[in-house]
């Protein structure tokens, strides 16, 4: 080579190194890092933490270090409970968690919500990536930094995370973390999930990691901007202050254990916590039988228009790898908010997984870094940073179910369980939003505690458990409606009233779920919104033979005044939704039911009517102990014509004397009449696969066995195919349909009466 090409050669390289770090220091925009949001796997070690546990590491030192953080977690998620304003707060929608320096989960408490702290992970990386270094941010001791839009990592913008890093003798040694369900956040519809959201720019405050703490103190500029941005300024500024003493308290537990142990041993002992559970989940892999297990799920709404929507599981497991695959769901939804970011969706499929099906398991990020995830991009499940996804719980919730409903079928045969097998438990957001003036002239919104009492799935062994947790997690509470109605103008007529006959049936039933009438006082400026699906289609299968949830309408009788009714004419209020809308005894009301409900107001005594929903139930029916049948009947949780139609027993219904000779008389011609249905199987599937979904029914996603190809059916337009992560799925306004075909109806009338 000549010197001159030498020369050049060295000039250019000097010129990209210029350019280089010119674009860098001219980064147009920060916005989420594909490289980080992909990834939900652990950190490779650092230099510090592959010094430590290559020497001696003494275990037992480790176990005591990892106590002391337990504890110092629990201490301090307590705190979150006791001084939180915002009601997810009070009723344990919260979680405190200890990261390693390079940002991986490294261990939540014994209570709190999994998904809440293995999200915190990716804002924390983030920050690791672009803000240490930079001369206009960096990271300091004393600082804190809060973030809740769920593109930079987070379940959905109503949660808000504070991050605090903790340092030793000037070096980061490990980030702490506190987030609360916040709800307000100033989006287009009070509470914090939009159902009306077009857009990412309809869903309120969509903070990026960023600096909100200097020196442990709040920086009042943001803060203000904060509070300025949201409907109730006094939750953003009391939240903010609690989320930054709990982590303050966190850092100060981690620098006695410092103290106590050594630096070396917080270090190692995060670090070490992480790879043993990597370790233990790929062994659990290698017992799983190697072969593919599947299950269709279907969204029946989009918040503003009744759909087909499909989610799909394909669980694969060959020797150590275990592969999960959602290739073929529905396309995003362009101008709907029920999308899911595909790191939101993963973090819920750990926490299903480790809640469901390994619940022995450290409740750690290292749980589901060794499963593989396999999405479409542009989809319902992994949709892009354009997509809203504001009510991303509709589609985020069968992450939580999806896991233990497809690998049951993996786990039956195996000798080892963790866990009892179990149908899946209720997996929708059953409660009311709201928003409004309140009686104290205070404007607020967020919404209610319901969402915290799904009924569980039956069990191989038992039946399920009535309104026990949400499918989320399994410490949190419904709240004390009382305390409510002394801030909120409305009232809870029947709050947490089981259900008769609102479960899925089996050999095991699932646990029920409870009703709730709302209604408001002292307001005229205050009303609900209710967003979840599953009142055409149900959402919580049934497993080897059991019976699915059945489908939960919303009911309104709009147009009258409860309170006067009550004080005047009482009997004609039933404390029961159905004999309520059955009966219609209210004389006035405007009697209607409908799946979801976007935000209205509601008038001073109009009842509106939502149930908590069940799970699946599991096996067979007629596998059901008559005994525990009659127990359901005496407990008021069967009817009559359920005992007998469902589970074919008899009994006298005056006594409950159950009749054991006509029971089984009644099972045998059952089974008979079974196999007189009966078909072969050749002839069952000629008969019920079809090509196609029918033409007439709004469906997205796959069918059949090509993931490849998507069906889009959108109402009002003729059907189509896309290639799957192809595109985005724009819908029209409902309004303007329903005009449009109004329009069509004027005009084929007015042409009927000019032919007449």
């Amino acid at each position: 080579m000549s010197i001159d090409a030498k020369n050049k050669e060295k000039l250019e390289l000097e010129d990209q190194k210029i350019l280089d770090k010119f674009l860098k220091a001219n980064q147009l925009f920060y916005g989420p890092d594909p490289e980080i949001m992909d990834y939900h796997g652990l950190c490779e070690r650092t230099e510090e933490e592959e010094r430590i546990l290559s020497q001696y590491f003494d275990s037992h030192k480790a176990n005591l270090c990892r106590g002391r953080v337990l504890s110092a977690l629990d201490e301090t998620h307590t705190m979150v409970e006791q001084m939180g304003v915002a009601p997810g707060a009070k009723w344990g929608d919260i979680v405190t968690s200890i990261f390693t320096a390079s940002g991986d989960m490294a261990s939540t408490g014994t209570h709190g919500l999994v998904a809440f702290a293995s999200i915190v992970g990716y804002p924390i990386r983030f920050i690791n990536k672009y803000w240490v270094n930079d001369p206009t941010v960096g990271v300091r001791d004393g600082d804190a930094f809060i973030h809740n839009d769920s593109r930079y990592g987070n379940i959905h913008n109503t949660d808000q995370s504070m991050m605090m890093p903790v340092f030793w003798e000037g070096k980061l040694v490990c980030w702490v973390s506190s987030t609360i369900h916040e709800g307000e956040n100033g989006a287009i519809e009070p509470g914090g999930m939009p159902s009306i959201a077009e857009s990412k720019y309809d869903e309120g405050l969509k903070m990026c990691p960023f600096k909100v703490v200097e020196n442990d103190e709040l920086r009042r500029d943001i803060l203000t901007f904060l509070q300025n941005s949201v409907r109730d300024p006094k939750l953003q500024l009391a939240d903010m202050k609690v989320k930054l003493h709990v982590a303050i308290r966190l850092r100060e537990r981690a620098l006695a254990i410092i103290e106590e142990f050594g630096v070396d041993y917080l270090i190692g002992t995060l670090r070490k916590s992480l790879e043993d559970t990597e370790t233990m989940v790929r062994e659990r892999i290698t017992e799983v039988p190697n072969g593919t297990y599947r299950i269709n799920t279907f969204l029946d709404s989009t918040l503003r228009e009744n759909m087909i929507s499909k989610v799909p599981m394909r669980v694969t497991i060959k020797d150590d790898r275990m592969i999960w695959n959602f290739q073929g769901a529905a396309p995003q939804f362009t101008n709907r908010s029920i999308n899911a970011v595909g790191a939101s969706f993963k973090t819920c499929l750990a926490t299903g997984l480790t809640l469901w099906v390994w619940p022995d398991l450290p409740k750690n990020q290292a749980s589901f870094a060794p499963i593989e995830v396999e999405f479409d991009n542009n989809s319902l499940v992994n949709s892009s940073v354009e997509a809203p996804n504001a009510m991303s719980l509709l589609s985020i919730f069968r992450a939580f179910s999806l896991p233990a409903a497809t690998l049951a079928k993996a786990q039956f045969c195996m000798p080892k369980r963790f866990t009892a097998v179990s149908a899946a438990s209720y997996n929708q957001p059953a409660t009311f939003v709201y928003g409004g003036l309140t009686q104290h002239s205070e404007i607020t919104g967020n919404f209610c505690a319901d969402i915290n009492g799904n009924g569980t799935g039956g069990r191989e062994d038992k039946d399920g458990e009535h309104a026990i947790s949400p499918v989320f997690g399994y410490m949190a509470d419904t709240g004390e409606m009382e305390l409510a109605e002394e801030e909120l103008p409305y009232i809870r007529l029947v709050s947490q009233k089981l259900t008769k006959d609102r479960v899925g049936f089996g050999k095991y039933r699932s646990g029920q779920g409870y009703e709730q009438i709302a209604t408001v006082r002292d307001s005229s400026e205050f009303g609900f919104m209710s967003g979840q699906c599953g009142a055409k289609h149900n959402t919580s299968p049934g497993l080897f033979g059991g019976y699915a949830c059945p489908t939960y309408p919303l009911a309104k009788i709009k147009n009258i005044n409860i309170l006067e009714t009550l004080q005047n004419n009482p009997e004609l209020f039933e404390f029961d939704l159905i004999e309520l809308m059955n009966s219609q005894k209210i004389p006035g009301g405007k009697y209607s039911t409908q799946g979801a409900m976007n935000f209205e107001f509601c008038a001073v005594g109009e009842l509106y009517m939502i149930c908590q929903g069940a799970g699946g139930g599991y096996g067979d029916v007629l596998d059901r102990e008559p005994s525990m049948v009659m127990k359901d009947l005496e407990e008021g949780l069967l009817s009559d014509e359920m005992a007998l139609s469902i589970y074919k027993v008899s009994y006298n219904s005056e006594n409950l004397v159950l009749d054991n000779e006509g029971t089984q008389r009644l099972r045998e011609q059952e089974k008979k009449a079974r196999i007189a249905r009966g078909v072969p199987y050749d002839e069952f599937v000629k008969r019920w696969v079809k090509k196609s979904p029918p033409e007439d029914l709004p469906y997205m996603g796959s069918w059949g066995d090509d993931d490849s190809k998507l069906i889009i059916s959108s109402p009002g337009e003729k059907r189509r195919v896309i290639e799957a992560g192809s595109e985005g799925v724009m819908l029209g306004n409902p309004k303007d349909l329903r005009i449009a075909t109004l329009e069509d109806e004027v005009k084929a009338l007015k042409k009927q009466l000019n032919n007449a």
